[in-house]
């Protein structure tokens, strides 16, 4: 089968790629253009023209008690970085009205910390509670692993979705990270999809992972049902464990970008970090397989690109964030 094939057969026949009738020799062997032009058919076909852009505030920085070796904010890792609480209100507030009036679709709170509780978690109830009542802007969440009643307090709040990567494979997760375990990260995901909850997960490349567990990761999120896929591209910070990895290559970020569209062909994959590795900030894979993306600053990293450049790209691409003005796929 050609890649062309296999596009095909996913549009017309509703063929999905699995675990039992994976031919990774042609996801890694299909030449990279071609590639990412079947990719763009699969996205135009079940995502329409229609991008989705997301920013977010770091709600709660630094003195984060596990131990990822690629994360700024972990306690064990020395690098420098800002350390604050829960911010104001106000100013979680000024933040979602600017991106909002700059034309984003969604905001989200992030906050480091293995789970977000307490005075603290209250405090980020009361900022959604009147994002919701005052703003259009949809609002996401990323706290770490709470439990069943706080995402259905989130959701009482306005909260549509919630954040929280799977960062790699189940068998290269260990790697990374051993203050908690890929179960639990699957555990907090499942509770999130029950409780109501559209689920962004996704993870980081570039961290000395192999291809297979590249595709696995992809397959583990078709498992799961996952609506929305961040893929982040490893920027390597002074202080962790992988301040001296060597960058993955454009390539190698754009082949991932198809790969999770042919497994996942449905989801919003969305640039995350790393976005400036690639030329354009993205562009080349934006409506190839791309079909969203954070934009603005990202967490302890300026972003690649502005919110302003990213609408501007998309009117070059003869594509729209603006639902109304959507052509939208089978998907939607």
């Amino acid at each position: 089968m050609t890649i062309s094939e296999l596009t095909a057969k996913i549009i017309k026949e509703d063929y999905r790629i699995t675990r039992d009738n994976l031919d990774k020799e042609l996801l890694l062997t299909a030449d990279l253009e071609e590639m990412l032009d079947c990719a763009g058919k699969l996205q135009k076909h079940f995502c329409g023209n229609l991008v989705d852009f997301c920013s977010i505030i770091n709600g709660r920085s630094g003195r984060c008690s596990e131990d990822c070796k690629y994360c700024a904010q972990a306690a064990c890792n020395h690098t420098g970085i800002d350390e604050y609480g829960f911010l104001p209100k106000d100013k979680i507030f000024a933040a979602a009205k600017a991106n909002q009036d700059a034309g984003v679709n969604r905001f989200a709170i992030v906050t480091a910390g293995r789970a977000l509780k307490g005075k603290d978690f209250d405090k980020a109830i009361e900022a959604y509670k009147e994002m919701n009542a005052k703003l259009k802007i949809q609002l996401c969440a990323s706290m770490g692993f709470i439990d069943a009643e706080q995402f259905r307090r989130l959701k009482e709040a306005g909260v549509t979705s919630y954040h929280h990567n799977i960062e790699t494979s189940r068998r290269n997760f260990p790697n990374i990270c051993t203050t908690h375990t890929f179960e639990d990260k699957i555990r907090t995901i499942r509770i999130a999809q029950k409780e109501g909850m559209c689920v962004c997960s996704g993870g980081i490349i570039g961290m000395g992972e192999t291809w297979d567990d590249r595709i696995d990761m992809a397959l583990t999120l078709a498992e799961l049902g996952i609506e929305s896929i961040p893929l982040n591209a490893l920027m390597p910070i002074k202080g962790t464990p992988l301040q001296d990895t060597p960058e993955i290559s454009a390539e190698d970020v754009a082949r991932t970008v198809a790969i999770f569209r042919f497994i996942n062909p449905t989801a919003n994959i969305r640039l995350g970090a790393g976005r400036g590795i690639l030329p354009k900030s993205g562009e080349t894979v934006i409506g190839r397989g791309a079909s969203a993306s954070i934009t603005g600053n990202m967490l302890t990293t300026a972003g690649a690109a502005t919110i302003d450049s990213d609408m501007q790209m998309l009117k070059r691409l003869g594509l729209t964030n603006n639902p109304e003005e959507a052509q939208p796929g089978s998907r939607n």
